[in-house]
């Protein structure tokens, strides 16, 4: 049969994330000849030891349909992966290593080795994403400095490190050594400043920022697209079971540290550590091919990259426990408690690696680290308050009234408040790896600092007042606007993203200010109500929805009374569902239905009268066996019968060999009544990752509603654009 609008081999037996699959259906040549070389190199590595001379198609169907074939239960690009399908093979693997580990001593050192690889591989993505934290922070502190100037003798050295080693510098000006040069000082010889340096320096210094920016700009774009953002969004998508091949390669990893490095040193308003997980994640992926049980398990390898985002997180904000909090808070979809205790190994290990390299020379994981255990002192202040403070009789520093410098700061910070929450909104939307922690954490702190100073005044000249008697005393410490700020950063941060419990963790693993959870918590909650109040979905949620990725999430109820029936596919006035049946449908029957839909899979009845289902076959596997049976079965014609029975159906001596493809029917697919509540049926999907559910009545089959179905349902319920979710 010639099926016009098929193409051989679009079908990759490998699952790599760099393999690229193309989606919808009809690119299969079925109308091949015997002769014709298998699809790729695995599957020509598997038929090496095949030899079609003298082979009976219905004698050696047996043997054929008992080997794995290469391919078939894999998933396409752009698809949902069959959670319950993946956890009962690995469950299968494991069952048979143990089994196998009483017979010999080998056997049982491979059963050792599996169960040890999980830790290895935490291990392994702890060290990874460590070493390259410390590699690109050491990066983007060399570039940032390179902007302003060099280190003569050690060109690599950054301002600061060119200056220590100099024996030409006081502490009060430890920012000035001769070993340092500007731009201005190179270009011009002259050692003195002016208007001229000045402006030259300021010339070179929007130059350097506006050739990283380009750079990171142009290589994102030429070589990995999916480099760009911060990666947090898809990466939640991909952990629910979604596939997006190539997201968490090799050339994504690459791509996106050299123009993270870029993209923070060019001075964007935008952090790196939202990309750090992104990263990690990567890592994560590309060591998961060294372990067979991770690389042929999709399931699994979710596990894996969610251990990774943790170590992410880790790495960002020098917090191992943040990091597990919110990779299992924020990003993760299945987190058993094993996947617990080895996301907490991989983060332990990240911040360890990290401690090691200690990029910024402070034995800090963090550039920004800071305490709030002691009260400042007269030496320590920016700021121009009125002073009638007697420093010899020692004591902690009261509050004062606000001199003009700090009215000053005030309205500059007011300023910046503004410049800063504007330039972000564009900046996390550029083409380039963007975090928005930090730039969030920014705004916060300037809000925070703003109000701070304002209580500061109000206890100081009304300390009398309700609120502030019986712990604000006339002189007295009472309002350090410091902490408003740490606190601001944290309320702010927990607006946009919605992080509670793990967002306090890290603010207090960054800070040290293990006192001040309360308030913590307290901003944390209020942000939260606030930000709920105004709009459901926090800043990654949006960016799901946005770009249409099947994501359920599991924190929102669903309280409509809609049945299932409501839901299911075929409507009323569509055509009747497409199906295949046990024993009566030819190879060229099941190869028109596959060039006619492209749909995702295809339930199998008994007869297309009786409607009694039997099971439900993916239309990939489907597609993959009788590509295959047809070169490597003698026999296989288009006028072949397809059987998904025990036995072959009773067939004339002088029909062609019958081809068997129990091997790929799912016999016990997840069904529902046509009378299911749709919000029993949401929650089967959310709780248990499904695909799709058959639909039935009385023992016959009705419809089918896919995930997409159920998410455009919630869409339409919630009078959203239910056409907004654009893949499968």
């Amino acid at each position: 049969m010639e099926s016009k609008g098929f193409r051989r081999g679009s079908f990759q037996s490998s699952t790599s994330d760099e393999d690229l699959v193309e989606v919808g259906g009809g690119t299969l040549d079925f109308s091949i000849a015997d002769d014709v070389p298998p699809l790729d190199r695995e599957m020509a590595e598997g038929f090496s030891s095949y030899n079609g001379g003298g082979m009976n198609g219905a004698s050696k169907m047996m043997d054929f349909l008992e080997e794995p074939v290469p391919g078939v239960g894999t998933y396409e690009d752009f698809n949902t992966i069959d959670w319950v399908r993946e956890k009962s093979r690995d469950r299968d693997r494991h069952r048979e290593i143990t089994s196998r580990s009483k017979e010999s001593t080998w056997a049982l050192i491979h059963s050792v080795s599996d169960a040890f690889s999980g830790w290895l591989l935490m291990l392994l993505i702890g060290l990874s994403a460590g070493a390259l934290a410390g590699l690109i922070d050491i990066s983007a502190h060399w570039m940032t400095d390179l902007k302003e100037g060099v280190c003569l003798n050690r060109f690599w050295y950054n301002h600061e490190h060119c200056c220590w080693n100099s024996t030409k510098v006081t502490f009060q000006n430890r920012d000035k050594c001769p070993e340092w040069r500007t731009w201005a000082q190179l270009l011009t010889g002259r050692e003195e400043g002016g208007a001229v340096a000045y402006i030259l320096n300021y010339f070179l210094y929007v130059l350097w920022a506006l050739l990283f920016s380009l750079l990171a700009v142009l290589l994102v774009r030429g070589f990995a697209p999916y480099a760009c953002g911060s990666g947090i969004p898809e990466i939640k998508t991909i952990l629910s079971g979604f596939i997006i091949r190539g997201y968490l390669g090799k050339w994504t990893l690459v791509i996106k540290t050299v123009t993270l490095v870029l993209a923070v040193s060019s001075g964007l308003s935008l952090g790196k550590e939202g990309p750090l997980v992104h990263v990690a994640c990567c890592c994560g992926n590309i060591l998961c091919h060294l372990f067979t049980k991770y690389r042929k398990n999709e399931a699994k390898r979710r596990e894996v990259l969610s251990a990774a985002a943790a170590a992410g997180v880790s790495v960002a904000f020098g917090a191992p426990i943040g990091g597990v909090l919110f990779s299992l808070e924020e990003v993760s979809y299945y987190f058993p408690l094993k996947t617990l205790w080895r996301s907490f190994f991989a983060a332990l290990v990240a911040a360890f690696t990290l401690r090691s390299i200690n990029p910024f020379g402070n034995s800090r994981l963090v550039l920004f680290y800071v305490e709030f255990h002691t009260p400042w002192h007269l030496l320590e202040l920016l700021c121009d308050y009125s002073n009638d403070y007697n420093s010899t009789k020692g004591g902690s520093l009261p509050n004062r009234a606000a001199g003009s410098g700090v009215r000053t700061a005030m309205w500059k910070l007011a300023l910046a408040l503004l410049l800063k929450a504007s330039i972000t909104i564009f900046t996390f939307g550029m083409k380039v790896p963007s975090g928005l922690f930090i730039p969030s954490m920014a705004v916060g702190a300037i809000a925070g600092r703003l109000l701070g100073v304002g209580v500061e005044q109000l206890a100081y000249f009304h300390h009398d007042w309700g609120i502030f008697k019986g712990w604000c005393s006339p002189g007295a410490d009472c309002i350090t606007p410091g902490l408003y700020a740490m606190v601001g950063a944290a309320a702010c941060l927990g607006g946009v993203t919605r992080m509670t419990v793990s967002l306090v963790v890290i603010m207090f693993e960054l800070t040290g200010g293990l006192e001040y959870i309360v308030p913590l918590m307290a901003a944390a909650m209020t942000s939260k109500w606030v930000a709920d109040a105004i709009g459901r979905e926090g800043i990654y949620d949006a960016h799901i929805r946005l770009n249409g990725y099947p994501f359920l999430e599991a924190k929102e109820e669903f309280s409509h009374k809609t049945l299932a029936m409501d839901v299911m596919r075929p409507r009323r006035s569509d055509p009747p569902l497409t199906v295949l049946t046990q024993d009566s449908m030819a190879v060229e029957d099941a190869e028109a239905l596959v060039a006619e839909t492209t749909y995702s899979g295809y339930p199998v009845v008994v007869s297309r009268e009786s409607q009694r289902l039997v099971g439900f076959v993916l239309r990939r596997d489907l597609i993959i066996s009788i590509e295959t049976a047809r070169k490597k079965q003698d026999g296989i014609v288009s006028t072949s019968i397809i059987y998904f029975t025990d036995h072959s159906p009773p067939l004339p001596p002088s029909s062609p060999s019958s081809l068997k493809l129990r091997n790929i029917l799912d016999l016990s697919p997840f069904t529902v009544t046509d009378q299911t509540p749709m919000e029993i049926v949401v929650d089967i999907f959310r709780k248990l990752g499904l695909r799709q559910v058959l639909v039935t009545h009385n023992g016959k089959l009705l419809g089918i509603i896919t995930k997409k179905d159920v998410l455009k349902h919630i869409a339409q319920m919630a009078n959203q654009d239910p056409d907004s979710i654009l893949f499968n």
